[in-house]
This record gives C-alpha cells, structure tokens and sequence, in this order.
C-alpha cells in the first residue's frame, strides 16, 4: 500500500516527544561536566553513578532554562512542583531510577506556531514540558561481541517537551520539529543538534478511518536522531498501521525502532504503562516554589523570537515571506540582519547583501558568521553608498565588497575613495569621454544613431571600460541618447 492510498482512508493521530540536552556547564544534581565528546566514562562521579549514600542537588540554571522555554511557548508555569522518580532498569541507567517530573511538570499547555502543509499558521499545542534527567550511552556498534557503556551522558539535564496529538501529517511533524530546534537556538538553551543527541524525538502515532473520532492503537519510535528521520518513520508507520488494519489485523501496542537504512520500522517491546514505572516523589530534593518575581526576572531577558521577528519583517519591514523565513531561519544571521538594519533603511537590500554575497562567502569557506570579517555596520554603509549614488550595484559586489573582505577595518567609502571608485558624477567629463567612443566606432555609432536601440548596452560598456565602472549607467544612458542626436 502507498502512502498516498493510506492518507485516503485513514486520518493519522501523531503526537511527539522531544528530549532537549541543556547546554549547562555542569549536569542536572551533580558538578559532574556537562560536554559533548569526551573520552568515555570521565564525566562521571559517585552521584551521577548512583553509589549508595550519595545525594543529588538541583542545578538551577536548569529552572531558568524550563520557564525560558516555557514563557516563549506561551505555557502555564507551575508555582509548586516537585521530582519523581521513574524507576526501570537498563544497563545505561545506573541508578535504577531516573529522576524526572510526573505530577507537577514545569510547564503546562502552550503552543509552537508552525506552517501547516497548505503553507497556513497552525498552533501545535503542548500538553506539558518537564526536567529530567538523561541516561548513559549504550554502543552496540563499536565491538562485535559486548554492548559497550558510556556513562558520560548520565544525569545531563533535559526538558521534555510533549505535545497533544494534534499532529496530522509528517510535513506538520517537520515543520515543529524545526521550529522547536529553532526556539532552543534562539534562547540558548540547547544546541539542537540531533547528530549528537542533544537533540532527540520519539513519535506517538496512531490512525483512524476518515470520518471517525476514536483514535487507533498507537506505537511509540523512540529516539529518532534527524527532523527528516523522524518524518519516514510517520510515514513508514502511517502505511503499516493501514496495511494491517486492511488484513483484518490489530495494531500491537509498542515501542519500535527506525531504520534508517530501510525506511521501516521493527519492534523493540511491547510499551509500558505509566504503572510500570512506580513513580514516586524524590525523597532526596524538596520541593520547588516559584515566584511571579522570578517569572519576571527570567522573562527580562528573553531574545526576540522567531515567530515574533518573521512577523516583524513581513508587517512592518516589508519583505517577503521567502526573506523572511530564510533570515529567520538562523539566530545567527537574524541577529546580523538586526545589526544591519540598525544602520540603514533600506531593509530589502539589507536582506539581499545578507542572504546574497554573505552567506555565498560563508558557504564557499565553509565558516560561520561569527567568523565573517566585515561588520554589519560596513554592510549597512556599503548599502547607503549605494543608495547616495556614490558607488553602483556592479562596482559594490565585484570591488569594494572583496576589497573589504580584505580590509574589514576600513569603511566602504574610504576603499572606494582609494581606488577611485567613487561614481563619476562629472557629467562634461563623461560626454567627452562619450564623444570619444562614437568617434572611436564610427560604423557602430551610425547604426546606433539609425535607431539600432540594443548597441545602447555596447556603447554603456565602452564607457563602463574607460571610466573602470565607476560611471553612472543611467546617467551614461541618458548622455548617449543626448549626444547620439548631435553627432
């Protein structure tokens, strides 16, 4: 069955679950380092091994990380809370337990606006973010008989964020990916990078025939690495619910695995029940008060955001939505475009400088633009240089730009002064210069003078040769067509 046969009967019910790594210097309740590719089982102690006796103590940037998150998501944030612990055992989990929240997560509700696949706004809603912490690294690829253990990742700190199963299709499952990976970036809290884990989803999915209300039987595709991995395996599903519920079939309730090599999907075990797990409240933390003092202290310091920005830029900069979305796209380069726009008005050249010869030099070096050389204020300068008519479009992006690159201390005008770029706005020197050229090509200037109107990009070359492009082509157009007539 295709897919496109399944999404014909049946209406899909997704619902997803990210596990975000904070980027904190030290784990969730010990002082054990909090860092990505070190040598295994060195960022470790007796707390984050689980070694009898030992007590946990909160890092508390991790609160300031949650209701961050949970301001720019629009959620409730929990005044009174407390952690429980999730007990099960696995050979990466020392403890026996992982300490999260069950009854009083963090933040409740919320929303992540995305682009539905009509290209329209659509709130995915939250069911709730919480604190927890992250297991060990089980390896079954580095040794050819034994599952190796890396115990570094044990008791990094993580939110979790679930939300309702209001997710219809895997375009929309991308889109919020996308936009929560975005979020995390903008706030800095979490790198989002799914290649190293610190940035992980499992997929809730389940399906219904078309017209019906009660959701199927759903499995869970657990730590999915790749926003496109985790749009095949919905897809994957989405065609082997259908193809079983066609045969008469029941779905197993389940957690699976995805293949990426495959495209499919196989199963890992039959899926636990909240029961399973005996949560309990921690009995070694106390519980937590939060304070509108402290909401607001954390609030202060909010980024702009990128829903709020793309808004910004389509209302009241006016720039189209392809603009938008693209500058949006990187906090990086949002934060640029910000610097730019600082310093000049003219915000669609800004946003074509930006997304034109910037981030050609950036992918053509393979460089972040943290390592640009040229400041945004010289790209604004070079913009209103432009715009002042002291210096043309051609001349900009062939000269002064490179020259700037290689001099990034040094204004656009000073460059442009030094090598005598600056427009020629001598309008008697021009036409003799003119006047030089049609005495230069007398069978060209004859036509040209019969009304052979496509030698005006000849003759406008001629002059751009001569003046070394720092004349004006409108001005040399309007001098042509004067001067042609008195020939």
């Amino acid at each position: 069955m295709t897919l496109e046969e399944a999404l014909s009967k049946y209406t899909p019910v997704i619902g997803l679950e990210v596990h975000a790594q904070l980027n904190t210097k030290s784990k969730a309740y010990s002082a054990d380092p909090n860092e990505f590719g070190a040598i295994p089982n060195t960022n470790v102690s007796p707390i984050s091994l689980g070694h009898p006796g030992t007590l946990p103590r909160l890092n508390k940037q991790v609160i300031d990380y949650a209701i961050k998150l949970g301001l720019a998501c629009k959620c409730e944030i929990t005044r009174e809370m407390h952690f429980d612990r999730k007990n099960y055992f696995y050979a990466d989990l020392p403890k026996g337990y992982q300490i999260t929240q069950d009854k009083t997560p963090v933040c409740r509700g919320g929303r992540v606006l995305i682009k539905d696949i009509e290209g329209k706004e659509k709130g995915i809603e939250l069911t709730r973010i919480h604190m927890e912490e992250d297991s060990g690294k089980s390896m079954h690829d580095q040794d050819p008989f034994d599952t190796l253990i890396d115990l570094n990742r044990a008791g990094v700190p993580l939110l979790e964020i679930v939300t309702e199963p209001v997710i219809k299709n895997s375009t929309e499952a991308y889109n919020y990916l996308t936009e929560v990976r975005k979020l995390l970036r903008y706030l800095d809290v979490c790198d989002g990078n799914m290649e190293e884990g610190s940035m992980r989803c499992d997929v809730n999915i389940s399906i219904m025939p078309k017209g019906s209300t009660e959701f199927g039987r759903r499995c869970e595709v657990k730590n999915l690495n790749s926003i496109r991995n985790v749009q095949r395996a919905i897809d994957s599903e989405i065609v082997r619910h259908a193809e079983i519920l066609e045969a008469g079939g029941e779905i197993d309730v389940e957690t699976r695995n995805f293949d990426a090599t495959t495209g499919t999907t196989t199963g890992l075990r039959s899926k636990e029940a909240a029961h399973d797990y005996r949560y309990f409240p921690e009995p070694d933390l106390g519980g937590i008060t939060i304070t509108q003092a402290y909401i607001d202290q954390v609030e202060s310091v909010l980024p702009a955001l990128p829903n709020d920005l793309y808004k910004k830029y389509i209302n009241e900069l006016g720039l189209s939505d392809y603009d938008a979305t693209n500058i949006v796209d990187s906090k990086s380069i949002a934060l640029y475009f910000e610097d730019i726009i600082a310093h000049t008005k003219n915000f669609k050249s800004a946003a074509n400088w930006l997304m034109g010869s910037v981030k050609s030099y950036l992918n053509q070096n393979a460089i972040e633009l943290v390592d640009f050389p040229i400041s945004a204020e010289n790209i604004a300068l070079l913009i209103n240089l432009i715009d002042g008519g002291k210096i043309n479009n051609n001349i900009a992006s062939q000269k002064v730009f490179p020259a700037m690159l290689e001099n990034p201390d040094k204004t656009p005008e000073l460059i442009a002064s030094e090598n005598n770029w600056i427009v020629q706005d001598d309008s008697d020197e021009l036409e003799s210069i003119i006047k030089g050229i049609f005495e230069s090509n007398p069978s060209e200037t004859e036509r040209f003078k019969n009304g052979e109107k496509k030698l005006t990009g000849f003759f406008i070359g001629l002059v751009m040769r001569e003046t070394k492009g720092t004349a004006d082509p409108k001005t040399t157009t309007q001098l042509l067509n004067k001067i042609i007539e008195t020939v």
